[in-house]
């Protein structure tokens, strides 16, 4: 059985915070102790997406192994940027990715849910960002098409890199 994506439910808040803490071990492991503090993202956070139809989580045989926040409405934290996005087009956002490490592709599965509910809104634009530590994050942008664009500031002032793909209408995720 392949993974599938489907909106997260108010149920699958314990399984999620398992991939959240499964992904936050894996990120101090890897050098990358910063991005989220202890306990990130907020529960308040989870609910709030899940009562926004934005919070989906990835499957595979019956199990939870991903979770992500994808938001179709301006970002505020995109709106300044030391450098430049690749246009100023409608964009869909990708935050708060995680994976619980046990399953392969589940960064290509959410690009290939991603692009899909983006073309469904005529968007063809998808931005991300992550934190200058989070190496294994930037390789997996880079080798999925994403371009660097520079660096925003989230509203505590932390520093991300950010990321934008433009997708054509013939877009496919790269094996």
């Amino acid at each position: 059985m392949s993974m599938r994506i489907r909106n997260a439910t108010i149920g699958d808040l314990p399984k999620i915070r398992k991939i959240y803490t499964a992904a936050k071990s894996y990120m101090d492991a890897s050098g990358n102790p910063n991005q989220w503090p202890v306990g990130y993202p907020p529960e308040e956070y989870l609910r709030q997406d899940i009562d926004l139809s934005r919070l989906y989580v990835c499957e595979e045989n019956g199990s939870l192994c991903g979770v992500f926040m994808l938001s179709m409405e301006d970002d505020p934290t995109y709106h300044y940027i030391d450098g430049a996005w690749v246009n100023e087009e409608p964009y869909g956002v990708i935050h708060r990715i995680a994976s619980d490490g046990m399953k392969k592709g589940v960064f290509k599965t959410v690009l290939a849910f991603c692009k899909t509910k983006l073309a469904e809104h005529n968007i063809a634009n998808l931005r991300i960002d992550t934190h200058a530590d989070n190496k294994t994050m930037q390789h997996l942008m880079e080798t999925y098409g994403f371009g660097y664009c520079g660096i925003i500031y989230l509203e505590n002032g932390s520093p991300r890199r950010a990321y934008q793909l433009v997708l054509s209408s013939d877009f496919t995720v790269k094996s």
